[in-house]
């Protein structure tokens, strides 16, 4: 996933994952022996900028912790403003807002990652979240697949690489907590309300009843070859 020279820009949402993804590569660049250089980036909603909603209006943005974080590591960090949140609950008013939110997001932060130089985006995506995205696929696109490990986008001339794939989340979590991250909570008013959330429930309750869903999943992923994966 990483080879000398590059410059890597972690997509840093100020979640678990992706604050514990910052921390694995800044440390990374002590033990690898290809040289790299990480870039950290933060796409701000711009939630402050949205109208107040029934249930108050979203925290404002706190950028200080996660950049006291990178200063620690010697890593630049950038927050790319935009309005995508006054765009999608102000001016679009959109009752499922997830897909959109998605696809501006990831324009946002390939234009920054392009802006800032890096040549690779590394993405905060762990083990829960490739079972969670096949079952997701299955289930209300009709077809199997999921993201993959590693995505070339010709037009942009950006590869994303999603180094965590392999890591259970209770293992995040566990990182997260020992280690003191900053975890900043979403200010999104969809937030915990998502089908991705409904999925991750219905795979608890599953692995409850019959160990190891989650790994029969995976593994079936890597045995089919599909979108890039295999053993």
């Amino acid at each position: 996933m990483i080879s000398k020279g590059d410059l890597v820009a972690v997509g840093v949402s100020g979640g678990k994952d992706s604050l514990t993804l910052l921390c694995a590569l800044a440390e990374l660049r002590r033990f690898l022996p290809a040289s790299f250089d990480v870039v950290a980036i933060t796409v701000d909603m711009g939630f402050d900028k949205t109208e107040p909603r029934e249930n108050g209006a979203a925290p404002p943005f706190a950028p200080e912790p996660i950049r006291a974080l990178c200063d620690s590591y010697g890593i630049r960090y950038i927050i790319e403003k935009t309005e995508i949140a006054r765009v999608i609950f102000d001016m679009r008013k959109e009752s499922n807002p997830c897909s959109l939110c998605a696809r501006m997001r990831r324009g946002a932060i390939h234009d920054a990652a392009k802006a800032a130089g890096a040549n690779k985006l590394a993405l905060g995506h762990h083990f829960d979240d490739v079972a969670e995205t096949m079952m997701l696929n299955l289930f209300f696109e009709g077809r199997l697949g999921c993201f993959q490990p590693v995505t070339y986008l010709s037009r942009k001339d950006l590869t994303l690489i999603r180094p965590l794939i392999y890591v259970p989340e209770k293992e995040i979590k566990y990182f997260s907590k020992r280690a003191g991250l900053p975890v900043v909570s979403s200010p999104c008013p969809a937030d915990g309300n998502t089908e991705r959330e409904h999925m991750k429930k219905l795979l608890d309750d599953f692995d409850r009843r019959h160990k190891g869903v989650r790994n029969r999943i995976v593994g079936a992923l890597r045995r089919s070859g599909i979108d890039g994966w295999h053993d």
